[in-house]
C-alpha cells in the first residue's frame, strides 16, 4: 500500500470498535499494515475483516502477558517488523466516589489502563523497537487532567498513564517515541454514560459544538505515529473539542 506510513507495521490494542478501530483504519489508510487485538479472538477477526483482508485480528485480553506476547510475535512473524504500537485498550468498572470502591474494581482499572500499556510497550520494544526504532501512542483521557465526581479511579488511572507516557519517553529515547492522546467525550461504548442520555447538553458546553467521533481521535493517533511528529515525544495531545476550556460535562 502507498501512503506516508507505507512499509510500516502497526499493532493496535482494544481495536474491535470505537477509537481503536478508527485508529487502525486511519493507519491502514496511510499505508501501514495493521494487526488489531480484542479480548475475544472472534471479535478481533470480525473487526479486522471490516478493514480489509490484509488486516489481522488477534485475540488477547490487554493484561494477559502470554496472549500479548503471542500477538506481538504474530505481528513480527507475519510482517517482519513492528513500528507502531497503539495502547488503546481501556476500562472503567469503578463508578462512584473513590472511598466507595473496592480493591477488585480499583485493581481492574489500574491493570487495564496502566499496567497493560507497560506490558505491551515492553514486549514491542524488546521484540523490535528497541533495536530498530518505533512510535508508541497511548490513549489517555482529559480525565487525567481534571477532577470530577464518580469517575475518580478512572481519572487517577489516566493521570498516571499521562505521567507514564513521559517516563517511557525519557527511558526509550532516542529510538522510540512515546506520546498520548487525551480524548474528551467521544461517541464510544466506554463513554456512553457521559453522552447517551444528554448528548445535546454535552454538545452545548463544548466550544466546538459537538461530542467527539472516534475518527477525530484516529487522526491524532496517525499524526503522533507518523513522521510529522518525529521530534515530539513525551507529550499528551488533547483532542476534546475544547471541553477543558470551560465547565465541562465530566
Amino acid at each position: 500500500m502507498s501512503g506516508p506510513l507505507a512499509g510500516r507495521v502497526a499493532l493496535v490494542t482494544g481495536a474491535s470498535r470505537g477509537i481503536g478501530l478508527a485508529a487502525a483504519a486511519a493507519l491502514r489508510e496511510r499505508g501501514a499494515r495493521v494487526v488489531i487485538t480484542s479480548r475475544s479472538d472472534e471479535r478481533a477477526k470480525e473487526a479486522a475483516a471490516q478493514l480489509g483482508d490484509d488486516v489481522i485480528g488477534c485475540g488477547a485480553h490487554a493484561t494477559d502477558e502470554e496472549a500479548a506476547r503471542a500477538c506481538v510475535d504474530l505481528t513480527i512473524d507475519t510482517y517482519g517488523r513492528l513500528d507502531i504500537l497503539v495502547n488503546n485498550a481501556g476500562t472503567n468498572p469503578a463508578f462512584g466516589p473513590v472511598i466507595d470502591q473496592d480493591h477488585a474494581r480499583f485493581a481492574k482499572t489500574m491493570d487495564v489502563n496502566l499496567w497493560a500499556p507497560i506490558l505491551w510497550t515492553s514486549l514491542a520494544v524488546k521484540a523490535w523497537m528497541g533495536e530498530h526504532g518505533g512510535s508508541v501512542v497511548n490513549t489517555a483521557s482529559i480525565g487525567g487532567l481534571m477532577v470530577a465526581q464518580d469517575v475518580g479511579i478512572y481519572h487517577v488511572s489516566k493521570a498516571a498513564l499521562i505521567h507514564l507516557t513521559k517516563q517511557l519517553a525519557l527511558e526509550l529515547g532516542p529510538k522510540v517515541r512515546v506520546n498520548a492522546i487525551a480524548p474528551g467525550v467521544v461517541r464510544t461504548r466506554l463513554a456512553e454514560a457521559l453522552w447517551q442520555e444528554n448528548e445535546a447538553r454535552v454538545a452545548a458546553v463544548t466550544p466546538l459544538g459537538r461530542i467527539g467521533e472516534p475518527e477525530d481521535l484516529a487522526e491524532a493517533v496517525a499524526f503522533l505515529a507518523g513522521d510529522g511528529a518525529r521530534w515530539i515525544t513525551g507529550e499528551t495531545l488533547v483532542v476534546d473539542g475544547g471541553q477543558l476550556l470551560g465547565p465541562g460535562p465530566l
